[in-house]
């Protein structure tokens, strides 16, 4: 496959374009309802009316694992456009909340309540203290329940910016319906782990755009970074366990 692109390569998944196509290929011991769970999600994220790449097959790949295969979206991502356009850093933050806000005034009831996702999430933390675990899910119990559909990994380069300036959002593998506050706080903590310097600033647009308090933000915190420490990515350990220690936040 002479036209083969790989965009992305972790221990578990091979991301490639090929053609007009783009190719998400796991290996064979990631679950394969996973697979079709995430293109379940996406369908549901593209029935609510938000701009995402049409899924078009799920298929088994040539080493026995399973692969979903969407349509190639042309354009620059967000993080792409930040770093060669430094000096409209303020701008795009702007547009990447305001975006981040249109996709949370959608609807898409079928996916699972964020509140559960993360109370199961906690649960499967065992090497962490009963006591934390405690809070966590405490926590949890006092968020307001809401519908709105959060991305869960809203992130600069998950945004694709078209040339006629629309835009389309990827990855919607860890989508849910539940409470936009704590979508936010999961963007937060992803900057503050890849982009510390736009952290707070990210922090600060979007609780004026969306007229949210930072301390309801902030009190999702613990929440997402312990979700986030199951995924097991190398090197954020230390700092999610810092930000799960924390018990309130002024």
């Amino acid at each position: 496959m002479s036209d083969k692109v790989i965009l992305k390569q972790t221990a578990t998944k091979l991301v490639y374009r090929e053609g007009d196509r783009v190719v998400k290929s796991f290996v064979p011991s990631h679950p394969k309802s996973d697979v079709f769970n995430e293109a379940f999600i996406q369908v549901c994220v593209e029935e609510s009316g938000v701009p995402v790449p049409h899924v078009t097959r799920v298929f088994q790949n040539e080493e026995g694992g399973w692969a979903l295969e969407m349509e190639n979206v042309e354009g620059k991502t967000m993080r792409q456009l930040m770093e060669e356009n430094p000096d409209k850093i303020d701008e795009y933050l702007e547009r990447f909340v305001e975006i981040q806000l249109e996709v949370g005034s959608h609807r898409a009831r079928r996916l699972r309540n964020t509140k559960i996702k993360m109370s199961d999430a906690v649960k499967s933390l065992t090497d962490i203290d009963a006591s934390t675990r405690y809070e966590l899910q405490t926590r949890i119990g006092g968020m307001a329940n809401h519908t709105k559909l959060c991305h869960g990994n809203f992130v600069p380069s998950n945004v694709v910016i078209r040339e006629d300036g629309s835009y389309c959002i990827l990855d919607w593998a860890h989508a849910t319906s539940g409470n936009a506050g704590g979508d936010a706080a999961a963007t937060y903590l992803m900057f503050s782990i890849e982009k510390p310097e736009l952290a707070d600033k990210y922090l600060h647009i979007y609780a004026k755009k969306a007229d949210m308090a930072i301390q309801y933000i902030q009190r999702w915190m613990p929440v997402v970074a312990a979700y986030q420490m199951t995924k097991h990515n190398p090197g954020e350990r230390e700092i999610l366990e810092d930000w799960i220690s924390v018990a309130e936040y002024q």
